[in-house]
Parts: C-alpha cells; structure tokens; sequence
C-alpha cells in the first residue's frame, strides 16, 4: 500500500475565506490526508471544534494520525453528503470545505484501479467497504446507460463507439482490470485521434466510471444544500472543484 501522502490544494485561499480562529466550528467534508484541517487546527489553537469526514478509510487512518496532537476535532468516516446524519443535531458551522473528486492518494495507489497507467483490478470505489466496483459495473451496465454517462459526466465525444466496444469486448471476456478498460478505449477511438491527443485516451472514460461508480454528481447539489442550512449567519462554504460539470454544480 502506497503511503498516504496530502498536500492541500489552494491552501492560501482555504486559510483567507474561512477565517479559523480559536472557538470558531467547521466541517472538512473530504478530510483526505488532513492537510486543509491540520491548517485550521493550527489556527484554532485548540479551542473550538473541526469535524473531519471522508468516506475513504485509509484517508480516515491517515489524518487520524497526523491530527493526533489536536484534541479539539471529530473524525467521521462517512460521505459529506450526508452531513445531517453525520453532525450532532444542532451544531452550526463558521465554516465548511468540501474538495471534489478524487485524491492524489487514491491515484497513486495502483491496487484502487483509478489509475490508467497501471494495471490493477477495476476497483475505484472512494469507499471499498461497500458499493458496486467498476468491475461489477462495467460488466453489467446497457451500452446506452453507458454511453449516456460518458457523455455526461466527461463530454466523450466517442462515447457512442466505446460503449459498443465495451460490449463487444466483454462478450468475449469479462472486464478484469484498468488495462482491459484502457484496451476498450484504445479499440473504439481511431488511431489517428488518439496520437493527436495531448492527454490520455483513456482519461475522460475513466473520470465517467469513477463518478458513476461513486455517485459524486447527482446527489451534490442537495448535498451543498444541506452544508449551506449548517452555517451560522455569516458561515461560509469553500467547495474547491476540478471539473466542468462539478463546477457547473457547483455555481448553480
């Protein structure tokens, strides 16, 4: 297992719109390695409260130990969607951070199967305690469900070819790994497109699995609904996005 490393993305802009001072209350809703909360802990000087949730139980065990010293925060091992179920009833945020999609982590672990640059089952679960994989997924789903979610949640433009290929596929055999995902690709874009792409064929598709997979675009805009209601008067929200289609979302 690849050690679990975090560097905090935009952790300037976090510290400025957040504002963490002592006996303030916030919620990170993707805790990841704890690099955002060790930030606001820092600045909290050990009064008031920070709840820490993800759904990944390595990030879990991984911020646990680097937020050890910092005895006034609440680590959660669940989804930020469901922040109502999550908090106490009753407890009212200054701040909270949700970091969208997926970590560098999850990437640069090799056995979770969200990379494409290495071979290794078809996993991609964020939460490998439950949920179908994308193996269970891509072995099972209608080629128009499939070519429907590329198309929506990474703008595919060959989408159509590559769920057919994806059936063709595994007809012959079942999909096993990254790389008979990446050969799916491979088979269904031209040749000739795929040398002119300056990124990797594969990336848009797996981008497409990894939200299905994970459920990460349908349930975010109730879900920001839920953390905004949690703010006192005056709290603020920081949602960091990567994508199009989140920050489309997101801004809505």
């Amino acid at each position: 297992m690849t050690a679990y490393h975090h560097i905090p993305v935009m952790a300037d802009e976090v510290i400025e719109y957040l504002n963490p001072t002592p006996g303030k209350v916030f919620a990170d809703g993707t805790l990841g390695g704890g690099g955002h909360s060790s930030l606001l802990l820092e600045r909290m000087g050990g009064e008031g409260m920070l709840y820490g949730i993800d759904r990944d139980h390595a990030a879990i065990a991984a911020a646990s130990e680097r937020l050890k010293n910092h005895p006034n925060k609440t680590i959660i091992h669940g989804n930020f969607h469901d922040i109502n179920a999550l908090l106490p009833e009753g407890v009212l945020l200054d701040g909270g951070l949700i970091d969208l999609g997926v970590s560098s982590h999850q990437l640069d672990t090799p056995e979770r199967g969200f990379s494409y640059h290495e071979d290794a089952p078809l996993d991609m679960r964020m939460d490998q305690s439950q949920g179908i994989t994308a193996k269970d997924y891509l072995n099972t789903v209608a080629e128009k469900d499939f070519a429907q979610a590329l198309y929506a949640y990474s703008d595919e433009r060959w989408a159509t070819r590559i769920a057919k290929k994806l059936i063709e596929m595994r007809k012959e055999k079942p999909l096993q790994t990254t790389f008979d995902l990446v050969r799916v690709v491979d088979a269904a874009i031209p040749k000739a497109v795929r040398a002119k792409d300056t990124g990797h064929p594969a990336r848009r598709t797996f981008q497409a699995v990894r939200i299905v997979v994970n459920e990460e675009l349908d349930p975010l805009s109730r879900a920001l609904e839920h953390w905004v209601v949690r703010l006192k008067p005056g709290g603020r929200l920081c949602v960091i996005t990567f994508h199009s289609i989140e920050d489309r979302i997101v801004k809505q």
